[in-house]
């Protein structure tokens, strides 16, 4: 869970008071030098100690299956973990469920809360936005979500809420507005094209932002400007993205619709400094790549969503994200399928590892579409 957020306007105002207040301060620190001087006590040579075994960068075969860090010699105060779910959509028949349980605004998360929660930070793609008096409506493409399931996120430990997609704007400017200031009063940290989150996790700043390609073209110049400032800033920056078509488990542009390319922007991002990349929108989950040695997951399908026509709409997959310090050393997918129109439940067994299988197989096919000439 988040220690703390930091907008970059706190970020700079905390740097200025520090250097303020160290050129205030009349009394010089002692250095190493001057108090090794200043007690001159014989102590017996320190024997050294082994070196860390270094770590391996992750490939694709340490994703399926997830890598087992035991043998790595880590130094668990040194580990911060990011979960990113698919797509969090709290209208529509969603809504509905909500409501025919007695408002029961909690039951969405109800079986994966724990699992969201005991992560460093935890980050989702909201679908619509949160306006008072959001009415009742089971059907259509106009969504909206009501303020009291922004109960559910807090719950669940919810750090960072990406608002860049093509519904959170179904009630305009206007609503639009209203969602950023019910998750201030929230204190959930929101994300746009312009407006990262920083947060601190023992001392390993992780910053997100956002961009949508739906319905538009990303502006991939600002883009590219927006991850460079943003990695300037922290240690780790987090690239999320809304693009490509649906309903497919490769990445792909739709036309008219996503017209960007999704693996051409991921590559921008990386190539601007994105340090992780997340994607979602495609309702599917889909492949992954490493690109220049940085992860890419284009779509962790849906996570709270009413697409209970078929079985691939119904499934999504939660990402875990291990970093050592600033450098990601796992990544572990844990598969959710949708009951009810509202709850995602954890998989298992042969259920779970198909859903993985296909992941690593789409991957392949993607890898190979790459690599041909």
């Amino acid at each position: 869970m988040r220690t703390l957020i930091l907008t970059p306007l706190v970020v700079l105002t905390v740097i200025a008071i520090a250097c303020s207040s160290d050129e205030a301060d009349p009394t010089p620190a002692p250095s190493v030098l001057s108090e090794a001087t200043a007690a001159p006590t014989p102590s017996p040579t320190p024997t050294a100690s082994p070196s860390p075994t270094p770590i391996p960068p992750l490939t694709i075969d340490d994703v399926f299956p997830s890598r087992d860090a035991a043998g790595l010699s880590l130094d668990p105060d040194r580990l911060r973990t990011i979960v990113a779910t698919g797509d969090v959509m709290p209208g529509r028949y969603t809504d509905v469920t909500i409501r025919n349980r007695g408002d029961d605004f909690l039951y969405p998360i109800e079986a994966t809360k724990d699992l969201l929660a005991a992560a460093d930070i935890a980050v989702i793609n909201l679908e619509a936005p949160i306006v008072e008096g959001c009415p009742y409506h089971d059907s259509g493409f106009v969504f909206c979500g009501r303020p009291e399931f922004l109960d559910a996120l807090v719950a669940a430990g919810i750090d960072v809420v990406g608002l860049e997609n093509n519904h959170i704007g179904n009630y305009g400017p206007t609503g639009q507005t209203e969602t950023r200031e019910f998750l201030d009063a929230y204190g959930l940290g929101w994300a746009d094209r312009r407006t990262p989150v920083i947060i601190d996790v023992g001392g390993v700043t992780f910053g997100f932002i956002a961009f949508n390609g739906v319905g538009e073209h990303i502006d991939r110049a600002e883009m590219a400007r927006q991850i460079g400032l943003l990695a300037e800033e922290v240690d780790v920056a987090v690239a999320a993205f809304h693009w490509g078509a649906e309903y497919v488990s490769i990445p792909r542009v739709a036309g008219g619709i996503a017209p960007d390319d999704p693996v051409e922007i991921a590559h921008a991002a990386v190539d601007a400094g994105a340090d992780l990349v997340i994607g979602h929108h495609p309702h599917w989950v889909q492949a992954v790549e490493f690109y220049d040695g940085v992860f890419i997951a284009y779509s962790h399908g849906n996570f709270i969503f009413d697409q209970m026509w078929s079985y691939e709409t119904r499934v999504g997959v939660v990402g875990e994200y291990t970093f050592y310090d600033d450098e990601l050393i796992g990544v572990e997918f844990i598969p959710v399928i949708i009951e009810d129109f509202a709850q995602p439940v954890v998989m298992t067994g042969d259920e779970a590892q198909a859903v993985l299988d296909g992941i690593r197989t789409a991957s392949e096919e993607l890898a190979a579409e790459l690599s041909a000439p």
